[in-house]
């Protein structure tokens, strides 16, 4: 019956007229509710306050609400809040990006020189988030391009983790033994400028089309050992409802299948696409994770943290997968910042990624050793469950390498010599080196 709603192989996301009427979408306007209670929620940020997780209607977002009225005055909250306005309506193209910011020089020469391989794409309610004035600010950096995506440096590579030689089929790369990747769509609301699929993502390339689904469930049937499936792209939610149920349906339909991971955005920049509808579908395929991706506390808004609510109230377990970049989140206070709001947003702290060496990548990545520092600072100096595992996902195909500071110094005539997070020598008894 739900095959029907999966064309053979054309695209998906026509944005629908009307909002959905069985609950409003997550909104600064409208009602957050969450289990924690408000002395808990002291998270220094302007979005944030006292009644962020009350039962009381808080008041709208000034920067949110400031941006429609001058950008969007036609649009009430309702049709704001309504997920397929929000990516219909999605800034595309220089001449509305130059309406909404004061583009740098940087900014301007993305546009003007040839060699830009990724679209832009930023939704309404994101773009509202962005500083108009300020082009080093964190947000901006993340998603308006700018001239340095055009210089290539040496070790970056279009496909730097080989996803195109581990793919048995197409959209699936098989990496792990007992893991795949099935990449659903190449489409997202918001593009990422340091994506590691900027090869693919946007180029209408990757359709959820059942032809080419089938291709991947018939792989995943014939190799039993395969029992852990990750959903990517693009970004799986977009999709609709009808389409993530089949695709779930399919894969819980092979027995050996037990675990199905979710990887989308979707939280941090369109938050609106989280409703009811979708985690009651999502509620029926347990076990269930997603894994998303936050790179910067300013986007631990109201809206995030209600569509958090609402999938982690489905009983979904949500982790974040946050990418080190430089100039956005590269000091040790940004990233336990960004770690303490997704801890209350009942997401638990789960990768840092070393930035991809992906083909004009250089101005987002930093030296590993900024990595490793950080985790430094964060160890011991908050809960370990706020402290993620630093990783390099190892060109070439290698699959992710964890990074840690040392803390083994060696074996004296006392035993193992240990360091603890403030520097101080200590020594468990171990002779066996």
């Amino acid at each position: 019956m739900l095959i029907t709603a999966l064309p053979a192989d054309e695209p998906v996301l026509a944005p629908a007229p009307l909002p959905e009427e069985e609950d409003d979408p997550p909104s600064s306007a409208q009602l957050i509710t969450c289990p924690l209670p408000p002395s808990l929620v002291q998270l220094r940020h302007p979005s944030f306050s006292s009644h962020t997780y009350s039962r009381r209607k808080p008041a709208p977002s000034s920067r949110s609400l400031s941006f429609r009225k001058k950008f969007f005055p036609e649009v009430n909250a309702k049709l704001w809040n309504d997920w397929h306005w929000q990516v219909a309506h999605r800034i595309r193209s220089y001449e509305e990006l130059s309406r909404m910011l004061k583009l740098s020089a940087v900014e301007e020469a993305a546009f003007q020189e040839s060699g830009q391989t990724l679209p832009l794409s930023i939704t309404p309610y994101y773009m509202s988030l962005l500083d108009a004035d300020n082009p080093d600010q964190a947000l901006r950096r993340t998603v308006v391009p700018t001239v340095m995506e055009n210089l290539r440096s040496t070790g970056e590579a279009d496909d730097p983790l080989s996803e195109a030689a581990q793919s048995p089929a197409p959209g699936l790369v098989h990496r792990y033994p007992d893991r795949v990747l099935l990449l659903l769509t190449d489409f997202c609301s918001t593009y990422c400028r340091y994506c590691t699929r900027s090869r693919v993502v946007g180029h209408n390339r990757i359709h959820p089309g059942r032809q080419r689904l089938e291709q991947a469930f018939s792989y995943i049937k014939a190799h039993p050992t395969i029992r852990d499936v990750l959903l990517s792209g693009g970004d799986p939610l977009l999709l609709s409802d009808e389409q993530l149920d089949w695709i779930l349906a399919r894969l819980r339909a092979i027995e050996h299948v037990e675990i199905i991971r979710i990887g989308t955005k979707v939280p941090a920049v369109l938050p609106q696409r989280v409703t009811p509808a979708l985690t009651r579908m999502l509620h029926k395929h347990h076990p269930l994770m997603l894994s998303l991706h936050f790179a910067h506390p300013d986007e631990c808004t109201p809206e995030a943290a209600k569509a958090c609510a609402r999938l982690a109230d489905a009983g979904i377990p949500l982790g974040s997968q946050s990418v080190l970049l430089a100039g956005v989140n590269d000091d040790s206070q940004t990233m336990k910042s960004l770690m303490h709001r997704l801890l209350l947003m009942r997401v638990r702290p789960y990768y840092l990624y070393q930035c991809d060496p992906i083909s004009g990548s250089a101005h987002f990545r930093t030296p590993v050793d900024k990595g490793l520092d950080i985790i430094r600072d964060l160890r011991g100096h908050t809960s370990g469950y706020a402290v993620p595992t630093y990783v390099i996902d190892a060109p070439g195909g290698g699959g992710k390498i964890p990074l840690m500071p040392s803390a083994v110094l060696g074996c004296d005539a006392d035993g193992l010599a240990l360091c603890n997070y403030e520097g101080g020598l200590y020594h468990y008894p171990d002779f066996s080196r």
